[in-house]
């Protein structure tokens, strides 16, 4: 079974997103365990803060990631891939109990130096989505990848 685990700034305030993440979740866990960490949010009031308030942030997040995990930074930059190649990357990263943790940021984005001591960079698109749409992207794509890698037809 596989471990993933997503670490995020901040919770999520929209229930819609909440109800959408919970039935992901659900449908999830015959093929993982799944659990969200949340850490708080550094308040700011410019955009001059922003590296301060990141490096805060990422000191939280960085606690979240137990040894030995894989470490998937959620990035506008990083690699965009197709669902099938993110379920191989899942497949290899996670068999044998190896946690997966998937590190999102607050609203000024993921601390850089974070982002660059990950093992992966991941971009679920080249456009910005509110964190709650894309935790529920993130679960959606999850559970589509185990369902690829279990053979269902979920995914066409």
């Amino acid at each position: 079974m596989f471990k993933l685990t997503i670490a995020a700034v901040g919770s999520l305030k929209e229930p819609f997103w909440k109800d959408a993440i919970a039935e992901y979740q659900k449908r999830l866990s015959p093929f993982a365990k799944v659990s969200v960490v949340e850490v708080a949010e550094t308040p700011f009031k410019s955009a001059h803060e922003a590296s301060a308030v990141m490096r805060a942030e990422a000191e939280s997040l960085k606690k979240k990631v137990a040894d030995g995990a894989f470490a998937v930074a959620l990035i506008k930059e990083g690699k965009s891939v197709t669902t099938e190649k993110f379920a191989e990357l899942l497949d290899r990263e996670g068999q044998g109990g190896r946690e997966i943790v998937f590190l999102i940021g607050g609203p000024l984005g993921l601390d850089p130096e974070l982002a660059a001591s990950c093992q992966y960079k991941l971009s679920l698109s080249s456009m910005t989505f509110t964190h709650g749409e894309a935790r529920a992207i993130l679960f959606e794509q999850l559970y589509r990848a185990m369902t690829v890698l279990a053979g269902k037809t979920y995914h066409y």
